[in-house]
Parts: C-alpha cells; sequence; structure tokens
C-alpha cells in the first residue's frame, strides 16, 4: 500500500485565493486594505526566508505589509516601543514577531506586550487562554493548518483517536486543544514518552511535531493512518549534501499510511495561508465586516 499524499500547497493555494475575493470585498466595502506588520531581528537566515515567504503572500492577497528590519543589537526597549507603536496604528491589523529573537530580549515580555487583538500568530497568552476554554480567539497558524489539512482528508473527525508527538507551546499544545475541540481522543506524547511506538499506533491521526529528524519509523504506525509531519530539520547526508526531513521517516511511513504530508509541501505552505487567514479576520473584526465563514 501507498499512501495518498495530502497537498499543502494545493490546500493553501486554495485558502489563499478564497481570502483574496473576500480582501477585495473588504477594500471595496472598507476603503483600505488590511495590514500586516512584520517584525525582523537579526540576520538569521531562516527567519529571513519565512519573512520573505509571507511579505510575498500578504502582498499577493491584496493586504499592505509593512516591514520592519531591525539590528540584532536592538534593545528590549526599543523593540516594546515599537510594539506599542504598532499596537495603536489603525492601519496595522496583525502583528508578527519573528522568533527566534536575540539572547538579551525576553520573548515572553514581547510577545505578551501584543494587544491580543492583533497577535495573528495566536502566541499571546489571552489567546492560548481562549484556545483553551473554546472562546474564539487567534489559533497558532501551523496547528490551524494542519487541522485544515486534516479536515479536508477526514472530514468529520469525531471519535478519532488522535496523537500529537511534541509540547510545544507554539504547535504542540494548541493542536492538541484543536483536536480535543474536534472530538477527538488525544493523546500528547513527547521524546520522553514511555513506549512512544506503542502510542503512535494504536492512533488514527499522528501529528508530529518534536523536532526530531525522522525520530518517528514507519512501523509505529497504525495501517491506514493520517500522518501530519510538521518537522522541517535541514540534516547533512553521507555525501555531502543537505536534504530538508520531517519528523516522520517518510519512505517507511508511505508505505503503512492511509494519507501523508510530505515535506517540503505538505504543513509549511499552509502555516503561511492561515497567517494570512488570521490577518484578514482581525481586519474583519476591527471593521465589524461580514465574511465568509468558509475561511
Amino acid at each position: 500500500m501507498s499512501a495518498k499524499l495530502i497537498d499543502g500547497k494545493a490546500a493553501a493555494a486554495a485558502l489563499r485565493g478564497r481570502i483574496a475575493i473576500e480582501v477585495s470585498r473588504f477594500r471595496e466595502s472598507i476603503g483600505r486594505a488590511p495590514g500586516l506588520a512584520v517584525v525582523l531581528i537579526g540576520e538569521h537566515p531562516p527567519s529571513n526566508a519565512y519573512v520573505r515567504s509571507k511579505v510575498k503572500a500578504t502582498r499577493e492577497a491584496g493586504m499592505e505589509s509593512f516591514e520592519h528590519r531591525l539590528p540584532e543589537s536592538i534593545e528590549q526597549g526599543e523593540l516594546l516601543a515599537l510594539i506599542d507603536e504598532l499596537n495603536a496604528d489603525p492601519a496595522v491589523d496583525g502583528i508578527l514577531v519573528q522568533l527566534p529573537l536575540p539572547p538579551h530580549i525576553d520573548e515572553r515580555v514581547i510577545i505578551t506586550r501584543l494587544s491580543p487583538d492583533k497577535d495573528v500568530d495566536g502566541f499571546h497568552p489571552e489567546n492560548a487562554g481562549r484556545l483553551a476554554i473554546g472562546l474564539h480567539g487567534f489559533v497558532p497558524c501551523t496547528p490551524l493548518g494542519c487541522l485544515m489539512l486534516l479536515q479536508q482528508e477526514r472530514g468529520d473527525l469525531t471519535g478519532l483517536d488522535a496523537i500529537v508527538v511534541g509540547r510545544s507551546n507554539i504547535v504542540g499544545k494548541p493542536m492538541a486543544q484543536l483536536l480535543l475541540q474536534a472530538n477527538c481522543t488525544v493523546t500528547i506524547a513527547h521524546s520522553r514518552t514511555r513506549d512512544l511506538p506503542a502510542a503512535v499506533r494504536r492512533c488514527d491521526i499522528v501529528v508530529a511535531a518534536v523536532g526530531r529528524p525522522e525520530l518517528i519509523r514507519g512501523d509505529w504506525l497504525k495501517p491506514g493512518s493520517t500522518v501530519i509531519d510538521v518537522g522541517q530539520e535541514r540534516v547533512e547526508l553521507p555525501d555531502g549534501s543537505r536534504k530538508l526531513l520531517g519528523d516522520v521517516a517518510f519512505d517507511e511511513a508511505i508505505e503503512v499510511a492511509g494519507a501523508i504530508t510530505p515535506v517540503p509541501g505538505g504543513v509549511g505552505p499552509m502555516t503561511i495561508a492561515c497567517l494570512i487567514r488570521n490577518t484578514f479576520v482581525s481586519a474583519a473584526r476591527r471593521e465589524r465586516f461580514v465574511y465568509e465563514r468558509s475561511l
């Protein structure tokens, strides 16, 4: 058996297309475009690449993009002052501070300073709390994209056994909350879980977000299960070349799973599309603009 590939690129393109239609309606009705402010500190190459992709997607959707590229030496107080300005700027609907931050800046202080209503990454404690108790708020983009892919592939998730391997605040914990809200029976596992293969093997849905390349082997999977691989680690191969790998041993898993996301081309495109989606939703809420709920 060979698993079906879950095409994150196609799903993301479809979502961005729906957003672009709503943005056009928004601009005609409100007289301005939704705006996303991106704050990038330093010259971290992966962060630079992510920001370029996010800015490109924002503009392609018809939105405004406000870039703030700052030196790595910036003081925490200066960064907080910029965030205060963006919180107060009526043209800015969403604020994204690209992580990781330099060691001398406290990530928790910065995230907490964001207005929860403009926290389109969904990292603010208020948004995390709203997700935990089932209230509307911004959901982190990667888990939201994973849920969309799962629902597109399997429809109603009610009653399915799901495991999230990884317990980060950015992916693992919010992913588990979303699966609970979708009526799954959810296990949160991690690198220290006893008998992790057995925990994975009993589940219909596997979301791998632990950050360890090819940790999850093919023989760990329940035949026919749906696998969402969040991992993206660039590793050096014996011949000296480098390859992007996920947390799942793809060549093994594709022979067991029913459906699986590739790396790249799976979760990554959906993360960016959901950022654009959250930015538009923020603008719509602020302007009381009615949009299609299929976003």
